[in-house]
């Protein structure tokens, strides 16, 4: 059964893998539109909880009616599309990348436990594809001029719980994450959908051009000095 769903999930991945752009590979395209897409193609992605979740209920030994129950999102875990939707794009990319982080230090406690080879590749998989997804969002911040500023998470998104000593409640509140995490790059790609829908917003985001030079117009010059022949040496 292990070995059926990893060959079920790894196809899956290694489709995912395709979307990753330039930006994994170390550098950054400056075309916002095709970034955008790979960044909403990448949340379609992981919206899927065939990526992440249905693999770590298995290995973990939760798929059993009465234990996978339990694995319900954690109210608050995530932001939600609405709150996503109120963010500047600026705190959401913030926001995304604190959420990738969590995914992240949670497969990197699960890489400590004895996993089988097919398992173990699967999980490198998709640590590689978050950093890929975390480059593009680099890239992205570059774009609107906040790659300089400081990695922070954005409004709505509260501090991982702290670690329960007792094993088995740690494997569920492994489970409660990941299952937010799908719901939370559902709404992502959602949004991103809509950053798509909006193209007039990305002109702000491309190059100033310079202002036109316009010829300042000369002040009339006053009654006395429009004369600028002397009275004198006016014909008659």
């Amino acid at each position: 059964m292990r070995a059926q769903l990893t060959r079920r999930t790894l196809p899956s991945l290694a489709l995912g893998l395709l979307f990753l752009s330039a930006a994994a590979m170390g550098g950054c395209t400056d075309k916002y539109r095709a970034l955008l897409s790979q960044l909403r193609a990448q949340a379609d992605v992981l919206g899927n909880s065939s990526q992440l979740l249905d693999h770590y209920i298995h290995f973990q030994g939760l798929n059993v009616p009465d234990l996978k129950k339990h694995c319900k999102e954690r109210p608050g875990a995530f932001p939600s599309k609405d709150v996503l939707r109120g963010l500047s794009r600026r705190d959401f990319l913030h926001t995304l990348e604190a959420s990738l982080d969590r995914v992240l230090h949670q497969l990197a406690t699960l890489q400590q436990e004895p996993l089988e080879v097919k398992d173990a590749e699967e999980l490198h998989g998709a640590k590689r594809f978050l950093r890929g997804i975390k480059n593009n969002i680099y890239c992205m911040s570059r774009l609107l001029g906040a790659a300089a500023e400081p990695t922070r998470a954005g409004p709505g998104t509260p501090r991982p719980p702290a670690p329960s000593p007792d094993a088995f409640q740690r494997k569920i509140e492994g489970c409660k994450l990941l299952q937010g995490f799908h719901r939370f790059m559902r709404a992502v790609g959602q949004v991103l959908g809509e950053w798509e829908a909006r193209p007039g917003r990305s002109r702000r985001h491309s190059p100033r051009r310079a202002p036109r030079r316009t010829r300042a117009r000369r002040p009339p010059l006053p009654e006395r000095g429009r004369r600028l022949v002397p009275r004198g040496l006016l014909p008659r």
